[in-house]
């Protein structure tokens, strides 16, 4: 089950409590101070790991706890500081303050760390309070609480190019024909319940990571079906293949639904109709009258959007595709040696 947002609560160990101790020693007043201080609590730290691809753990798992410090004791000892708790998290999870909806910190990189909540500082033991007017201090301090938040993890996939459209459009053939997913593909409204990656190998070293974003309708940005869970994922995404079907101008026109999908990607951030797309028009070989295929190149011409028909069943036009997607990736400068 691919899992992208999660609730948890976290909650740093707590500093270990000063210690009021004295020596045993003759002649010294009381024996004189001898308070060890408290130990730090551990901090909660989140990791981001290359290897997760889902926030599922935190699906059974929502409270997260630290180990506090230990107590001061007699003899001047210190309490042994708490040891900190690591957290693994997918590459590309945003953590936000649940109550505040404040963004705390975005984990782009494998291996990249984010201290979550702190641990609390050890109080001091009475030997810090010593001084010249007070030779036998009888006063320690409780160590401090350390932090605890409920934050929010939501997770946005990591790849170059995203693959949009509507439903049965045709994404899920395309980023398995293209790449070496092999996402489950079938004949009816989102069969892809999940994004799926793909990569595609251009030269030796030249690579590009594939989205297939699922579940974008008409009304996805307001809630609508899937897509409004799987908006965001384009966020992260520098390049969209948009794939329309036009096997049957009659039922659905494809001019038609891109612009609704154009749509709800503005309605949903304007940001994103700035990414730059190629249009892929699916299902040529189901198409009766070829001459609208001219009368699509026009329509995207116009707007400056490059189009490719291709059917892929029959697999006419992806090596073009293929040909043309590296040349926009290299003009985007996208396209480097991994």
């Amino acid at each position: 089950m691919f899992v992208d947002k999660a609730k948890i609560y976290v909650k740093a160990g707590d500093g270990g409590n000063g210690c009021v101790a004295f020596r045993r020693e003759k002649f010294v007043p009381m024996g004189g101070p001898a308070g060890g201080n408290g130990g730090k609590g551990g901090d909660v730290i989140l990791v981001a790991d290359d290897r997760l691809q889902t926030l599922m753990d935190f699906k059974y798992k929502r409270h997260y706890k630290a180990q506090r410090g230990q107590h001061g004791s007699g003899g001047n000892k210190s309490g042994k500081a708490g040891e900190d708790l690591y957290i693994k998290v997918p590459v590309g999870t945003v953590v936000k303050d649940a109550e505040t909806g404040e963004v705390l910190a975005d984990l782009t990189k494998s291996g990249e760390k984010f201290v979550v909540a702190k641990g609390g500082k050890g109080g001091k033991g009475n030997t810090a309070f010593k001084s010249p007017t007070n030779q036998a201090p009888m006063e320690a301090e409780e160590g401090e609480k350390g932090e605890e938040k409920w934050i929010e993890l939501e997770l946005k996939l990591l790849a170059d190019v995203g693959i949009i459209g509507f439903p049965n459009a045709g994404k899920s053939t395309l980023i398995s024909t293209l790449s070496h997913a092999k996402p489950k593909i079938a004949d009816y409204p989102f069969t892809t319940l999940s994004p799926v990656l793909g990569v595609i190998h251009f030269d030796i070293g030249e690579s590009v990571v594939l989205a297939d974003i699922p579940g974008l309708i008409e009304g996805a940005s307001e809630g609508h079906g899937l897509g409004h869970e799987f908006l965001r994922h384009i966020e992260r995404t520098k390049f969209l293949l948009h794939v329309i079907d036009i096997s049957d101008f009659k039922e659905r026109d494809p001019i038609e639904a891109f612009e609704k999908i154009n749509k709800e990607l503005e309605n949903y951030s304007p940001e994103l109709l700035k990414k730059p797309q190629i249009v892929v028009g699916n299902k040529i070989d189901m198409l009766s009258d070829k001459t609208e295929i001219e009368k699509l190149k026009n329509y995207f011409k116009e707007k400056g959007i490059e189009f490719v028909p291709v059917s892929l069943v029959t697999k006419e036009g992806v090596d073009d595709l293929l040909n043309k997607l590296k040349e926009a990736l290299k003009k985007e400068k996208m396209l480097e040696k991994k």
